[in-house]
């Protein structure tokens, strides 16, 4: 993977794979506080204030949540319970291909919370791997504005939507930037806020690394990703589809096929500490709290 998903102090990667270099463009995820600045006059300095507001909201994003992931690709289909707290992320595999987990399943998952709750090394990596992703994310969210071009092609029910294609005067300094870079697609804008709500892209030309000999990826690749503002000013990804396909040697993977849905948003209470979550996780509470039953489904 070129880079993780997420930044700021929250939502920890609990889930498996994750095609997160496309993703860090979304790094900053929320907070009610935004850049003053001019009205934009051209789609560009709307895409650069839209920028500016999400670097700094994910300064200022101190929220921590619990919520239902559901992940999906060709080799895994999970949901999971996560909970964040401010000493670390938690998670319980509720479901495996559609059914509870077997016992020993079970078994090695509670094993594996057990380990974050015990293992200072465990929470620790968390953190170096978030604060390592923050930067790479930040650095993709800042070539957003120049790597393309940008035209306003509605604006309507509070939302603005805005094309792009590649800018050919763009010169990509990364590998990740060089992928990043070969897409065309939209972006929908929250009108008000000038807040990043929807990104979809298109790989409109292969990319080779290395003339090919080190991997390429296919031309018509595809990712949609939907944020959701779960209070006021904060806002979230809740759905994310990729399906890009490729090869590559220098990367553990290239090619994906995910889809991962997070629903069911629940401030975690602030005095909830980790070895809290664990057992609210292990005895039911937390589904409870998310109006789930114990296999993941809303309750009536």
């Amino acid at each position: 993977m070129f880079l993780s998903i997420q930044t700021g102090p929250r939502r920890e990667n609990t889930r498996p794979g994750k095609f997160g270099w496309l993703l860090g463009l979304l790094a900053a995820i929320s907070s009610p506080c935004f850049v003053a600045s001019a009205q934009p006059t051209t789609p560009q300095q709307l895409v650069q204030q839209v920028i500016d507001n999400e670097l700094v909201a994910t300064q200022n994003d101190h929220s921590l949540w619990m919520y239902r992931d559901a992940y999906q690709s060709p080799n895994k289909n999970l949901v999971k319970l996560v909970v964040e707290t401010s000493e670390g992320t938690i998670s319980r595999t509720i479901q495996m291909d559609g059914h509870p987990p077997t016992q020993q399943q079970q078994q090695l998952d509670q094993s594996k919370m057990q380990s974050v709750v015990d293992d200072p090394a465990v929470r620790a990596r968390q953190r170096k791997n978030s604060a390592h992703d923050d930067q790479q994310s930040v650095t993709l969210m800042k070539i957003l504005p120049r790597a393309f071009l940008w035209t306003q092609t509605d604006e309507s029910y509070g939302e603005i939507t805005l094309h792009f294609q590649p800018n050919p005067t763009y010169q990509p300094p990364t590998y990740a930037s060089r992928v990043f870079a070969a897409m065309a697609g939209q972006m929908v804008v929250d009108a008000k806020q000038k807040r990043l709500k929807v990104l979809s892209g298109k790989l409109i030309h292969p990319v080779e690394f290395g003339w090919g000999l080190f991997g390429k990826l296919e031309q018509g690749g595809t990712f949609h990703v939907v944020r959701s503002e779960l209070a006021p000013g904060i806002w979230q990804i809740t759905q994310t589809h990729v399906h890009i396909e490729g090869r590559a040697l220098i990367f553990k993977s290239i090619g994906e096929q995910e889809d991962e849905v997070s629903s069911n948003y629940k401030p975690t209470p602030p005095s909830l500490t980790l070895e809290q979550a664990y057992q609210r996780l292990i005895n039911g509470a937390i589904a409870r709290d998310l109006g789930l039953n114990q296999e993941g489904v809303a309750q009536k």
